[in-house]
């Protein structure tokens, strides 16, 4: 994927300042909309480089950073795009610590933001992990799968001198993208032994029978129907994880066969280091309010309307913010329906 973009704008069409906080694919795709409409875009992100988890989090045999970074370039030095990086935006007196902050060196006020630029553009996106919920998930050597893909993403980039850990055996749980690229990552990084495990069969896995059977090709060992039960420690670091195998059930509010627990049948996977990939959840650039813009409390999603507005009418929302996680292209056309419906707003505001 390349974000290259072929207009006549250039972003010093004076047809209005729009700010885009968050520069992940949802951001890029919106900021390219809006230059090429003649507005002046300034992109507000908290990582050194634009891209967000395409370049931070996702491998780059599936998206090559190489394309980002010269998309970016041609968003600054052909269109005039101002990407201000290293920047938390923020609505609360005390700023939320998310993965992926390291980097931040400076923090501003989104209300204050909101004040300066005619139209706002929120796509922070998805940079917080859920947890495995089961006795010793918080032992040393048991990571989420976004930090273990974004410190070896920082190692890779020059970011960081610290090599993150190889690990001999790696079990890995969850059945989404997420999962397959930490099983496939620590299998290149050199762990021995790479273990996949899934509570429902390959055929309901996130990611697809076929990302499974490939990433089986090249070593890692797929495990079904089992879900942990808790991480074993031994010393303060991992020695395995337990899990207990599952049988399939009628069908959940998913859809999908609900996975119910075998009694008895616990076993233990042995591993010293554990990767959990059981979804991420959104972060917004507030808590639940911040002057008429709301997260959902319980999904953390921005609300929004039908034309992608928040409660204060030159705020937007777009990408994984609004809807949970998501694909890339999912997040791009939602970037660019976002910055559609802005243009439309602010077109309408200069009819008088």
């Amino acid at each position: 994927m390349k974000f290259t973009f072929m207009c006549k704008g250039d972003g010093k069409g004076g047809r209005g300042r729009v700010a885009v906080v968050g520069g992940g694919p949802a951001g890029l795709a919106a900021t390219g909309y809006l230059v090429c409409q003649e507005y002046e875009v300034d992109v507000f992100d908290k990582l050194p480089f634009a891209g967000g988890m395409m370049m931070f989090a996702i491998p780059p045999y599936r998206v090559p950073k190489e394309s980002i970074i010269e998309g970016v370039e041609d968003l600054e030095k052909n269109y005039g795009a101002k990407f201000n990086y290293r920047t938390k935006v923020f609505c609360g007196s005390e700023v939320r610590h998310d993965e992926g902050d390291e980097y931040v060196e400076k923090s501003l006020d989104l209300t204050k933001i909101i004040q300066e630029y005619e139209a706002t553009l929120l796509t922070t996106g998805i940079w917080l992990s859920r947890k495995l919920g089961v006795p010793g998930d918080d032992a040393r050597n048991v990571y989420s799968a976004l930090e273990y893909l974004y410190s070896w993403s920082v190692y890779d980039l020059g970011l960081s001198t610290h090599k993150p850990p190889v690990g001999e055996r790696v079990v890995v749980v969850g059945g989404g993208y997420s999962a397959i690229d930490a099983a496939e990552t620590a299998l290149v990084k050199g762990a021995k032994e790479v273990y996949l495990t899934y509570r429902r069969t390959i055929k309901e896995a996130p990611a697809g029978e076929y990302e499974v059977r490939r990433i089986m090709s090249e070593g890692v060992r797929w495990v079904e129907l089992v879900q942990p039960t808790k991480v074993i420690v031994e010393n303060g670091r991992v020695t395995g994880v337990e899990f207990v195998k599952m049988k399939l059930g009628e069908p959940d509010e998913s859809g999908r066969p609900r996975p119910i627990p075998i009694p008895g049948s616990e076993h233990v996977i042995e591993a010293n280091i554990v990767l959990a990939a059981v979804g991420e959840v959104p972060t917004p650039p507030l808590d639940i309010v911040c002057d008429g813009i709301k997260a959902d409390p319980k999904r953390r999603t921005i609300i929004v309307n039908n034309r992608m507005q928040t409660g204060v009418e030159n705020v937007f929302a777009a990408g994984d913010l609004i809807t949970g996680a998501s694909m890339i292209g999912k997040a791009v056309g939602s970037g660019l329906r976002a910055a559609a419906f802005i243009d439309s707003f602010l077109r309408s505001r200069r009819v008088v």
